[in-house]
């Protein structure tokens, strides 16, 4: 069972502003990458379901993060049936993101009550995700669906639409101001966050330091935006 509630999840994501984007399949390595993210001010994490026994790595995870970082909220992407939500559900996911838009997905999520997030690529899909209960949706990838000025365009006549990018997001204040002026809020983040060197070298403190830079970054733009 999920350990927070989709409000609590939702809330997280739009009060945080990113929420990181990993997987690999040795699950100490995901752990220190999980720590280094928390000390720098995350509290949403996304796992990617990407790997043979990817949740065998989640499971040891979540029971781990319940412990070692109990604000964390963990959840699991790259969902993209019903069947594997259900299996993440039953080993206590939090939130559930999906690179397509799948209705069997969203009634199993709304079943249990968990936060959903299905990939977007149009209007349409967004409002008709919106229909499904989704509270924030994602937009996959972002750079290639339109980018930020997709989103300034959706935001127009659904200026209600809570939109994630991810794809496209890159760690700086450049690429960071264009999403958050156009109205996300918040942006997913992936291999930018987590260059390769970075993960092979166990520079943890490397992304701690991003992280805590990110947030600032996304802090700084949303006050200047008042």
């Amino acid at each position: 069972m999920a350990r927070f509630s989709r409000i609590k999840v939702a809330q997280t994501m739009q009060d945080t502003g990113m929420i990181p984007v990993f997987y690999h399949k040795n699950a100490e390595t995901c752990k220190q990458v999980i720590m280094a993210c928390y000390k720098g001010g995350v509290r949403v994490f996304e796992f990617t379901n990407r790997g043979d026994f990817a949740h065998e790595v989640f499971a040891e995870l979540n029971k781990w993060a319940a412990v070692s970082c109990p604000d964390m909220i963990l959840g699991v992407g790259s969902v993209v049936d019903s069947g594997t939500a259900s299996l993440y559900l039953q080993l206590g996911a939090n939130f559930i993101v999906s690179p397509i838009l799948d209705e069997e997905t969203a009634r199993v999520c709304n079943r249990r009550k968990v936060a959903w997030s299905p990939g977007c690529g149009s209007l349409n899909d967004i409002s008709h995700a919106e229909e499904l209960g989704a509270e924030i949706v994602k937009i996959f990838p972002g750079s290639s669906v339109g980018g930020a000025e997709f989103v300034k365009a959706v935001k127009g006549p659904c200026p209600w639409s809570s939109i994630m990018p991810t794809g496209g997001v890159e760690p700086t204040e450049e690429n960071l101001s264009k999403w958050f002026n156009a109205g996300v809020c918040c942006v997913g983040m992936g291999s930018k966050l987590f260059p390769a060197t970075i993960i092979s070298s166990c520079n943890w403190e490397y992304i701690t330091d991003k992280c805590k830079e990110v947030l600032d970054i996304i802090a700084l733009l949303r006050k200047n935006k008042l």
